[in-house]
């Protein structure tokens, strides 16, 4: 080894680019066949273990999948590789449950409906094989415990029902007194009896109460109870949820305000972010997403329309409304035009597992930014840049402000994001990747291929280089000659937290790929 080149190059260079095939759908759409409003899907999350997958709708139901691949074998997939135990199937969920979690409200102060969509879950700590899950619509955030419980039965009572069959009970006891007595002595014959007509008493009376047993059987069902609810924190919409690494709190996020929650307390909670201005015609950005850090309980992020993104200290004072760091990339100079503020807002951001990059995603592309650099984001991924020339239309038919989601993989190596006819993109953010797969939501995802894009333009030769990919420069037509249909859009997906695995939500289809 000479000098200390070596060292900062990677020894293997970039990973190969991921082959990505079709795992499974739910709910799959027949041709020609109408999808309902209430059934397209919303939101869609896996659990830290990845065994577990949830869902929401527009009707605000939440439908949970659980793993069943990796049952047959102790230990997780990954240390099952490195016993060099050949898997041969690829992951695979099955349907668990499914709750109503919210129900169409009407605030009668403001005249405003509030519909049931769900537009956040998140997992919480399990605890006693039961499950917890957050779940929220526009206004109201709920707790949700799902637990597998015993069906208990009712048996060993004193009426026979072989012997009901006309209206009679039969007693295991007889009596030699010809009189019908009740079991404390009066005649049922007498002016006290109550008893209904088609209703005797065997001769003799029952001479004793049996209470009836209540036994266990084996058969199991799974109930989904609401734990808590936490309502009128929020005077706009809801955009995001997130748990802390305590386990203890999570925030919630509008409009205008991020408000800190104690799980185990749903009547009080505390504004730990508040962009208000005490005149509303100074508003000039808006909160669009919020997440805490993985690790540490006391960092958060949160975006703005502005396309800036905040990293918050909670040790710093109580109202965080001075940020610790701002992460925001300057615009060109003359570049400027009617939609640049438009285009510019952030949709989402995730961090990455260990905390140390921040994903966010704009209309037009996907920025990855590292927290301890703030002067740009350390690489920027080109996602609709042939949309460029139709911004004016897409403003029209208000396809400009769809919010698309952003997710990274377990690794850290890869990020994707959703775009229109259902298209789903594929990242290498390692320095030096040129991978930039396309893929269809469909059973076939590869058709749509487009080609991977020569080498990225590079930028700052520093050690920590700021990198620009190009994705495919097409003109709203795809490599087979397809128009992009703007009203089949994938807005919502989910990676695996441990393999490479996408979940994402096709209107009311759920399909899942792995690689």
């Amino acid at each position: 080894m000479n000098g200390g080149d070596e060292v900062v190059a990677a020894p293997a260079g970039p990973p190969q680019p991921l082959e990505w095939k079709f795992s499974q759908v739910f709910g799959e759409r027949t041709a020609g066949e109408e999808v309902q409003e209430v059934d397209i899907i919303s939101a869609i999350e896996f659990d830290k273990s990845g065994d577990h997958l949830a869902t929401g709708d527009r009707g605000g139901r939440v439908v949970l999948f659980e793993r069943t691949d990796t049952k047959d074998h102790r230990g997780s997939r990954r240390d099952l590789e490195r016993m060099d135990y050949s898997i041969s199937r690829h992951p695979e969920f099955r349907y668990k449950t499914e709750f109503q979690s919210h129900e169409p409200e009407f605030d009668y102060l403001k005249s405003l409906e509030i519909e049931e969509k769900i537009n956040k879950i998140k997992w919480c700590q399990t605890a006693n094989g039961a499950l917890f899950l957050l779940s929220t619509n526009d206004k109201t955030i709920k707790y949700w415990k799902v637990q597998e419980k015993k069906v208990k039965k009712i048996s060993d009572m004193n009426v026979d029902p072989k012997a009901m069959g006309n209206g009679s009970i039969a007693s295991s006891s007889s009596s030699s007194s010809s009189k019908s007595f009740l079991a404390n002595g009066v005649s049922p014959d007498g002016p006290y009896n109550y008893l209904s007509n088609d209703f005797s008493f065997p001769p003799g009376g029952i001479p004793s109460l049996r209470l009836p047993l209540v036994v266990t059987s084996h058969e199991t069902s799974l109930m989904a109870r609401c734990r808590r609810v936490y309502a009128h924190a929020h005077d706009y919409h809801i955009n995001s949820i997130s748990n802390n690494s305590d386990g203890e709190t999570f925030i919630s996020a509008d409009d205008l305000r991020i408000n800190l929650w104690n799980l185990e307390i749903s009547n009080q909670s505390f504004n730990i972010v508040d962009v208000k201005p005490a005149n509303m015609e100074d508003l000039t950005e808006v909160i669009t997403s919020a997440e805490f850090h993985p690790t540490h309980c006391n960092t958060l992020a949160y975006s703005s329309s502005k396309g800036s993104i905040r990293l918050v200290d909670l040790r710093q004072s109580a109202l965080c409304d001075s940020h610790a760091k701002l992460f925001e990339e300057q615009e060109a100079p003359g570049s400027r035009s009617f939609f640049t503020e438009i285009i510019a807002s952030i949709s989402d951001i995730k961090f990455g597992k260990d905390g140390r990059y921040i994903l966010s995603r704009d209309y037009m592309t996907l920025k990855l930014w590292d927290i301890n650099m703030d002067s740009g984001p350390v690489a920027t991924f080109q996602v609709h840049e042939y949309l460029r020339p139709k911004l004016c239309d897409l403003y029209e038919n208000d396809s400009i402000f769809d919010k698309f989601e952003c997710c990274l993989s377990g690794d850290g190596l890869r990020v994707s994001t959703g775009s229109y006819s259902n298209l789903f993109r594929v990242f290498g953010c390692v320095p030096g990747s040129t991978e930039a797969t396309t893929l269809e939501a469909s059973k076939n995802p590869m058709r749509r291929q487009v080609p991977t894009p020569s080498r990225p333009s590079r930028s700052l030769g520093n050690s920590i280089t700021r990198v620009v990919r190009r994705g495919a420069e097409s003109t709203g037509v795809d490599a087979n000659g397809n128009s992009f249909d703007f009203t089949t859009k994938l807005l919502h997906l989910a990676w695996h937290p441990t393999e490479n695995s996408i979940a994402c939500a096709a209107a009311n289809s759920l399909y899942m790929y792995y690689a």
